[in-house]
């Protein structure tokens, strides 16, 4: 019986993940070329609810319209595969659950404050942008005047956003299996083993603190405790977020994917979201060195509830 909730746990994972990179194609659709006399149009042609619809893009160019057949066969590749990971789900014998009226609140609550959250999040990484571009690299997938290297953290965050806000994988437990596959987004085009466990040493600028080697069973042990504590719903968030910070589970975006790993259980018990936001950065990390250096973790545990926890109204 584990074996098969640990298949489709890693199912659901797929499945969403599949989603999420679905989500970030700017145009979903076949490529449509339209010409008059003042030129050559290009167009993406999809049915949407049963009627064909066609959508403009820009002026013709090779560039364009080799862009949008690329998108247009990723696409159909990843329906592809969503299709195949429902057909397995369906003969593994999983049916989804219906979900609370907090948590559909706390998913719409998430879905609407992304591209604040994730602008904050690139502010926290040192990421030099903006809102307006961060807004853009987001809608487009690309922006003019930063790196290659920040773009491609932002795509990443988003992707990682998309794939915890996934209906499926908000039921999954927050457990080292699902951070794991975060850090793995997180660190996509960075690393080709962005979500294994670290097996080297690391060195955090701005302190003299030194994280072990972790030890994969003390990592998932660990993580297992503090999501069975007697603890309330925000401390044992925060409490996830900063064992996955000190200990550096992974080479780098340990920061980023402990955020969002604390977010996915805070929404899946409805309980709002914890962003770290621009204005709070400086302090944050004056408090996070000194919880790394020894300082108890009530603290920066009440920084976090009285500055980066959004509660939601639920009314």
């Amino acid at each position: 019986m584990e074996n098969k909730l640990e298949t489709i746990q890693w199912l659901l994972q797929d499945k969403a993940d599949f989603q999420a990179r679905l989500n970030l194609i700017p145009y979903d659709g076949s490529p449509e070329v339209k010409e008059n006399s003042s030129g050559k149009y290009l167009y993406i042609r999809k049915r949407v609810n049963g009627k064909l619809t066609s959508t403009y893009v820009g002026v013709y160019s090779d560039d364009l319209y080799q862009l949008l057949l690329r998108n247009s066969r990723e696409a159909r590749e990843l329906k592809k595969n969503i299709r195949k990971v429902d057909k397995q789900l369906a003969e593994a014998g999983y049916s989804p659950s219906e979900l609370s009226t907090e948590v559909i609140k706390n998913l719409d609550f998430a879905r609407a404050n992304m591209k604040s959250n994730i602008y904050d999040q690139a502010v926290l990484e040192g990421v030099a942008t903006t809102f307006p571009q961060t807004e853009e690299i987001l809608e487009k997938g690309i922006v003019n005047g930063m790196t290659a290297d920040d773009v491609q953290k932002i795509l990443n965050l988003k992707h990682s956003w998309e794939f915890i806000l996934d209906q499926d994988v908000i039921q999954a437990d927050t457990d080292y299996y699902l951070l794991c596959h975060i850090a793995k987004l997180v660190n996509e085009g960075f690393f080709s083993y962005g979500g294994k466990i670290r097996s080297v040493p690391v060195s955090i600028g701005g302190t003299n603190y030194v994280p072990p080697i972790p030890i994969e069973s003390v990592v998932i042990e660990h993580i297992d405790e503090i999501r069975k504590s007697d603890s309330n719903v925000i401390d044992k968030a925060i409490e996830l977020c900063m064992y996955c910070m000190k200990t550096q589970v992974f080479v780098d975006g340990n920061k980023r994917a402990s955020i969002i790993f604390a977010n996915h259980y805070l929404i899946s018990n409805g309980y709002g979201l914890l962003v770290i936001p621009e204005k709070e950065v400086s302090e944050f990390k004056k408090l996070l060195v000194s919880y790394y250096e020894g300082e108890k973790i009530d603290i920066i545990a009440e920084f976090l509830k009285e500055k980066c926890w959004k509660r939601m109204e639920l009314g």
